[in-house]
């Protein structure tokens, strides 16, 4: 009943046609945004057949002997239709996937489903056929989520620092200024962690033409300085927080806190479901920045779990 197909350069159009229509996808899994670091993955996506229709896709790539569920992305287990597809299909797709991992030559599969809060519709029949194949958890990072419906209210001392950063003139709006973001972000991270952002300026600036409607970039400015910002990245019912950075004035001034009551506000306004300030952990989720989790929770966010299980065949 289900055959299972590695994904080939000329199915591009009917990959993304169907994760345009899944109830658990995002932009992410077009391949457009999938596919500009191409050169850092060995691509192995595959693309589930029942009854000789596509009826789910895996993003992933290979590994040696490990199928991951694409290392590029943030997350993205199967992509799911709404229609003609249940927990007994899933089940079928898991069982011919691993099987046709197995044959050939892959042993291990490490799989990070989509989280729940980015589905259109009901969407965890892979976690029942995880199980069935005695997926262990291997590693949990927790992100700080607002649910827009009913939002939680900031904390008495973030509406202050608000209240005080409008009073001083800073502006806070959309932005087209990657550059002077990037440059200023770049510091940030050199400085406070000697890391860089995982996108350089190029591959941003690359995204955001491909997917103008889903990446955009928010500031706080005083006066013409730049003293803070945001990248969101667009999945609804999500608003993502990607990149967060803010000089020492920024900070000093209350410039992100500003921004955030901004931005919380306006996606609210638009319409999403969740504002997600992003996860908050180092090492594979063993290490937890907890004050990074306290300053997210006192704009009102509570916490989602990003998970990975792994499966040996």
């Amino acid at each position: 009943m289900v055959e299972i197909m590695r994904y080939e350069a000329s199915m591009a159009k009917r990959w993304d046609e169907f994760a345009s229509q899944s109830r658990n996808a995002t932009f992410l899994h077009q391949r457009g945004y999938m596919d500009y670091h191409s050169d850092r993955f060995a691509d192995c996506s595959l693309v589930a057949l029942h009854n000789g229709r596509v009826c789910a896709l895996l993003p992933a790539n290979v590994e040696g002997d490990t199928l991951w569920s694409h290392r590029g992305l943030t997350y993205g287990g199967w992509l799911l239709p709404y229609k003609h597809f249940d927990t007994t299909v899933m089940v079928e797709v898991m069982d011919a996937a691993c099987q046709w991992m197995a044959a050939n030559g892959l042993k291990r599969l490490v799989y990070k489903p989509v989280p729940h809060i980015y589905h259109r519709y009901p969407c965890e029949e892979d976690l029942y056929a995880l199980f069935r194949h005695q997926a262990a958890l291997v590693e949990t990072n927790i992100s700080t989520t607002i649910d827009l419906t009913c939002p939680l209210p900031l904390d008495r001392g973030n509406k202050s620092g608000a209240n005080a950063a409008r009073k001083a003139g800073i502006q806070v709006g959309p932005s087209d200024d990657w550059q002077g973001y990037w440059h200023l972000l770049t510091s940030l991270l050199d400085e406070r962690y000697d890391t860089r952002p995982v996108h350089t300026l190029d591959e941003m600036c690359l995204l955001h033409d491909r997917f103008p409607g889903n990446i955009c970039l928010h500031t706080a400015t005083l006066d013409g300085e730049l003293l803070a910002g945001v990248v969101m990245y667009l999945s609804a019912p999500v608003a993502h927080c990607q990149y967060i950075g803010a000089s020492t004035r920024g900070k000093d001034s209350k410039a992100l806190t500003l921004l955030f009551e901004h931005l919380i506000d306006h996606y609210k306004r638009l319409g999403f479901r969740y504002f997600d300030f992003g996860i908050s952990n180092e090492d594979h989720g063993r290490y937890l920045n907890a004050g990074l989790v306290k300053q997210k929770s006192r704009l009102g966010g509570r916490g989602i779990a990003y998970n990975t299980l792994a499966i040996n065949l």
